[in-house]
């Protein structure tokens, strides 16, 4: 269902449809950034758990665990109790607040609060213009996670050549991707809501999974942003 064109089941899905399942997955989503930001700073705040994760093999369970969580829920879900899919979540969403800790020992506070805003601003557009355009942006996804793919390898590359210019456009252009991911997915979650009709279980699970497509987009497309404006200390 995930890979249907745009507005194919747009006569079977009611406003008031669509409206109940937009809701379910921005809920778990701005529950996501909340658990997130808390873990964040509560982990930053204590010199103690900085120590305990970054600088121990503990590092590798906080780097590596939300891949595998994220694995496990787009795979999985479907055959998930909604209580298993909802508890991987909140985990993974605190799991990526213990790794984003650091962002508050590297960057000034009131930087990262100005680029979060901005991060906002963008990704709301984003996702408006994802919601009302009547456009199919099947196609355009294609191209972004080509995109995306360039990146990661080009990130690889940099780790070697260390070059500030490269880091620059790689954030750039991960800005640019991230931005049209999240219009494309909110096009896609339209789609979704017609498991609406299925049930409320598959609906709540199907909607952490959306969430968790909005979630990782503004997350990345606040990374990349902080990494062109962030003013570090």
């Amino acid at each position: 269902m995930q890979d249907m064109k745009a507005n194919t089941f747009s006569h079977a899905i009611t406003p008031d449809v669509l409206s109940a399942y937009v809701q379910k997955v921005y809920a778990w989503m701005v529950g996501g950034l909340i658990i997130t930001s808390l873990t964040a700073l509560g982990v930053s705040s204590s010199p103690e758990i900085l120590a305990a994760v970054f600088g121990t093999p503990l590092r590798w369970v906080v780097m590596l665990g939300p891949l595998a969580m994220v694995w496990i829920l787009a795979s999985r879900v479907d055959n998930m109790k909604p209580s298993t899919a909802a508890g991987m979540f909140i985990g993974f969403s605190a799991l990526i607040g213990v790794s984003l800790s650091s962002i508050f020992v590297v960057y000034e506070l009131g930087s990262i609060f100005q680029v979060f805003l901005i991060a906002a601003g963008m990704y709301g557009t984003a996702a408006v213009y994802g919601f009302v355009t009547k456009r199919d942006l099947t196609g355009m996804g294609s191209f972004l996670f080509m995109g995306l793919i360039g990146i990661i390898l080009a990130s690889v590359v940099n780790i070697f050549m260390n070059s500030g210019a490269l880091d620059w456009a790689i954030s750039l252009i991960g800005v640019a991707i991230f931005t049209g991911l999240t219009a494309y997915d909110m096009q896609r979650i339209k789609d979704q809501a017609i498991v609406m009709y299925a049930g409320n279980e598959l609906a709540t699970k199907r909607s952490i999974l959306s969430a968790l497509s909005l979630y990782l987009n503004f997350i990345n497309l606040f990374l990349f942003l902080l990494r062109m404006l962030g003013s570090r200390r």
